[in-house]
């Protein structure tokens, strides 16, 4: 962890600051909620992270924010799982499963083979639940309104594609890559690949260049260091804390009802008797 504390940064004059961003956040509801605690005018994000990943987000404050683009340009790492066997449409938790294939048979040098075509510069197709502009539209809001949308692929460099564990379904991997690279159609293709279809059902970017997610701070800490109101300042608009299980956006309700349907099954156990009854179908 770095020595230098959030006391130390002057936010105003310029700072790039390391943040681990939470689950089912958006890049813009972190830049919102740093800018509102901290009071910065002027801050952005240099690369954006999925709501349902996790991990390393760079802000940029002040003359810092001319360097987005060059943090943007640099190579990212993530590890993450994808479960094979399933697909989405969005290829992640955004979307529910459509199609469920047989995956048993697959041994591991199999799943291990596989990532070799993914490797060095390959054309991949981006997921039409993604930000990329479809005649002027973003694939996403296409998406989500049934439309159907042509997404055209697009180069990208994948220095590193290694499996790290593997518990069918599930199987975990770290990938090094280009700006660009859409880990989630990584899942995707590695579906096809093995002939059972696949999606990512967790992620975390652990660097990008050499900013690493163990160097980053918590938005907690953020919060904590947030200074007091001026003197005659009228009172601040009550602050809506975003649910840790229930996203406000579309698109969000399936993972949602995921963690509704595991904390439901957590509070049966709890409950049951202890004495056993007959099962019932």
């Amino acid at each position: 962890m770095t020595t230098k504390t959030l006391a130390d940064y002057d936010f105003e004059t310029g700072e790039v600051l390391l943040l681990d961003k939470p689950l089912t956040w958006t890049s813009f509801d972190v830049v919102r909620k740093v800018k509102s605690a901290l009071r910065i005018k002027k801050i952005g994000h240099a690369g954006t992270l999925d709501p349902l990943a996790t991990g390393l987000l760079i802000l940029c404050t002040g003359k810092k924010t001319k360097e987005i683009d060059l943090i943007q340009a640099q190579e990212k790492e993530y590890a993450g799982t994808f479960r094979l066997g399933e697909t989405t449409p969005s290829f992640d938790l955004e979307t529910a499963v459509d199609m469920a294939r047989p995956y048993g048979h697959l041994t591991d040098e199999q799943i291990w083979e596989a990532t070799g075509p993914f490797t060095g510069v390959i054309q991949q197709t981006p997921p039409i639940f993604s930000a990329v502009k479809v005649d002027g539209k973003r694939a996403y809001e296409l998406a989500r309104t049934g439309q159907e949308a042509e997404i055209k692929a697009k180069t990208v460099e994948i220095k590193t594609f290694e499996i790290t564990r593997i518990a069918l379904p599930e199987v975990d991997f770290r990938v090094v890559c280009s700006k660009g690279t859409y880990i989630r159609s990584l899942a995707r293709d590695l579906g096809v690949a093995l002939g059972c279809g696949a999606h990512l059902t967790r992620l975390v970017r652990t660097r990008i260049g050499e900013h690493r997610v163990e160097d980053a701070f918590s938005l907690e800490a953020i919060e904590a260091l947030r200074p007091p109101r001026p003197e005659g300042e009228g009172p601040a608009r009550p602050r809506r804390e975003r649910p840790s299980t229930a996203p406000n956006r579309v698109g969000l309700q399936y993972y949602a009802a995921l963690q509704a349907d595991a904390l439901a099954a957590q509070q049966h156990q709890h409950d049951a008797p202890a004495k056993p009854e007959t099962p019932t179908e």
